[in-house]
């Protein structure tokens, strides 16, 4: 069952505090104000009608309820704000009075567990965030006290929570799920013939030679490591047979009591197979030296792929390309405005494949600034093309498209490289440099609630 609304955090216990403490830090206040609009809580609700219309089940009046979305989404802030862990957060705001105030929590309640706010995490999803997202914006141009002038626009790599990835190492950690899996599901379904052999111990033993190969730094050293791979590969192959085996016989056993289970199991094996016979197809076109397209950098995130940027640091990053608008009132110097819901795609898209997200934001908004400043990486044409349906009258591409005034030139141009500030601020303060929650989904999630922190903080910080 919905719940939207907290009690009142007044207790008895509360006439016993001076006032010193009863009060929120100013920041704090701000954010309090912000947040206690109630209009807020509508997509939520939506989100849950969308639930009730796919599922059937009466999860808006039905059931146990759940814990009051505004603390909820309280809580989301402060987590994104000070880059806390689930675990982190919880026990913070059960030591803070402040805390517990601000998030509509009694000093004699219990503050929610931490798999509560988890599983809210993933059930509310990235769509119910960007609205908002969408309705922070709206309300702020709506009491006029926004009014944006101005875009710029970049992309940026949001990093998976994933170590760095090669192809033996993959095969390795395929090898040890598979069996791992499989015990499960022999155990479940009681078959004793048909099982996942347990290749750790021969796969260790290709990992150090591969390690010890490398160290020669050789042409052959270079030829023996792709045959050690090869042979890595080709292990894992084994599993993967034996793993659809063990599905199957699992799936021909699936009846009566406990056949859904049995189901549930033998699918979540053959989903990791799936992962699994792909890295061993991409170990034989390492070989071949065939061109890799697709290539998959993790188990566990499956969505997660290997970004190229041109950056000396990292010349090879591993996750997924966000695109952000930020809309500002000015081109000033530490012009700070609104971050627009981002643009996704998987793989390596393009500053202009993820435009027309951006562009359809800038719409459904209602926002038509008259500048807008992008880097290099947007070909004039289909960026005009695109951006020519929202009447803007100056568009700057730096280095392909830049206004005939020098004074104008050089203002865009510091506009749009502030662009690069703030994506780094939002990394910084705001977790945005690596997404903790797995999957595209996971990461559409985790950039959302980074953006609704940050747009709110910056409409706190005018009001005060």
């Amino acid at each position: 069952m919905l719940t939207l609304l907290a009690d009142q955090p007044e207790c008895l216990w509360d006439d016993a505090l001076p006032i010193e403490v009863r009060q929120l830090p100013e920041d704090l206040a701000a954010l309090d104000v912000l947040l206690s609009d109630h209009e807020f809580l509508w997509p939520i609700v939506e989100r849950w009608q969308q639930e009730f219309r796919e599922t059937g089940r009466l999860v808006l009046t039905e059931g146990r309820p759940t814990i009051a979305m505004e603390t909820f989404i309280r809580l989301m802030v402060l987590k994104q704000r000070y880059r806390w862990g689930y675990r982190t957060l919880v026990a913070e705001v059960s030591d803070s009075i402040h805390l517990r105030r601000f998030c509509r929590i009694s000093l004699s309640e219990r503050v929610p567990d931490e798999s509560t706010v988890r599983k809210l995490t993933r059930r509310v999803g990235a769509e119910t965030v960007a609205e908002l997202t969408r309705a922070l914006i709206v309300k702020a141009t709506r009491e006029k006290r926004f009014r944006p002038r101005a875009v710029r626009i970049d992309s940026t790599v949001i990093e998976a929570d994933i170590k760095h990835p090669t192809d033996a190492g993959l095969a390795a950690v395929g090898v040890r799920a598979l069996a791992r899996e499989g015990r499960k599901l022999a155990r479940l379904v009681g078959e004793k013939r048909s099982r996942v052999r347990d290749r750790s111990r021969a796969m260790g033993r290709k990992l150090r030679a591969v390690a010890r190969t490398i160290r020669r730094r050789s042409g052959e050293a270079k030829a023996e490591v792709l045959t050690l791979t090869k042979e890595t590969g080709e292990l894992l192959e084994r599993s993967v047979k034996e793993a659809r085996r063990l599905a199957g016989a699992a799936r021909r056993r699936a009846r009566g009591r406990g056949a859904k289970a049995k189901l549930t199991a033998a699918g979540q094996l053959e989903e990791l197979a799936d992962r699994c016979e792909k890295v061993a197809r991409q170990i034989r076109q390492r070989v071949a030296g065939e061109k890799i397209t697709d290539r998959i950098v993790s188990l566990t995130d499956p969505d997660a792929r290997p970004i190229r940027k041109g950056k000396i640091g990292k010349p090879t990053e591993f996750g997924y390309v966000s695109q952000l608008a930020e809309v500002t009132e000015n081109t000033k110097p530490g012009a700070r405005g609104l971050i627009l819901p981002a643009s996704h795609q998987i793989g390596n898209p393009s500053e202009n494949t993820l435009l027309p997200g951006t562009v359809a934001e800038l719409t459904r908004l209602g926002i038509t600034p008259r500048e807008v400043a992008v880097d290099g990486g947007f070909q004039p044409t289909p960026t005009n093309a695109v951006l020519a349906e929202l009447g803007i009258k100056t568009v700057f591409i730096a280095g392909h498209q830049e206004p005939a005034s020098r004074h104008t030139k050089r203002r865009l141009a510091r506009y749009r490289t502030g662009t690069e500030g703030r994506i780094s601020h939002l990394k910084r303060r705001y977790g945005l440099d690596r997404s903790r929650l797995k999957g595209d989904e996971g990461e559409q999630i985790w950039t959302e609630w980074a953006i609704l922190s940050y747009n709110a903080d910056t409409l706190a910080v005018r009001s005060r």
